[in-house]
């Protein structure tokens, strides 16, 4: 009976220990900064899968298909994240556009990746996305010098690390085109 009350007591701790420990469910000690990070990076995610979506329409060369696939799968349960900690924040929501946000594709831009097909589809969707995350990379960099939420610079670590390798793979399929 004794090691049972051992067990449940090491157990329960574990799990106040944990529980007090935030991660990236519940991040704290957030900053101005975080906050502009998290409302940019939002619409900045959605035009991304915006663009995204185009793609299995319009293209039909597997490797982008399978990037865009890619970047759909990584970016929406970010855009997720992101809300839950403006939420947290009690910060103002995400806005559909925010004028200023690195990288982002003005509305001219879009109706021309929308009409185009094939592999000129392809050169446009690359070259675009290329600078989107770019800009995405930007912000990143931003967060990192200047957030204070442990849990937001360690998703801004992972967007540079992610869209720098998804960079150099476009640029590499575009040199194929």
């Amino acid at each position: 009976m004794r090691k049972n009350s051992l067990i449940g007591g090491i157990v329960l701790a574990a799990a106040l220990l944990l529980g007090g420990c935030g991660g990236a469910d519940a991040p704290a000690g957030h900053n101005a900064d975080d906050v502009t990070f998290a409302q940019q990076m939002v619409p900045h995610h959605i035009q991304a899968l915006d663009m995204a979506k185009l793609v299995p329409a319009r293209s039909a060369n597997p490797k982008v298909l399978g990037l865009a696939s890619r970047i759909e799968q990584a970016q929406d349960p970010e855009i997720r994240l992101l809300q839950g900690w403006l939420t947290t924040w009690g910060a103002a929501p995400a806005h559909e556009s925010m004028p200023g946000m690195g990288g982002s594709m003005s509305g001219a831009d879009l109706k021309q990746l929308e009409t185009a097909t094939g592999a000129e589809f392809d050169k446009m969707w690359l070259g675009m996305m290329i600078q989107h995350h770019q800009g995405a990379i930007e912000m990143a960099r931003t967060e990192l010098a200047q957030g204070a939420d442990a849990g937001a610079k360690a998703l801004a670590q992972k967007i540079i690390d992610a869209q720098q390798a998804e960079i150099a793979e476009m640029q590499g399929l575009l040199t194929q085109s």
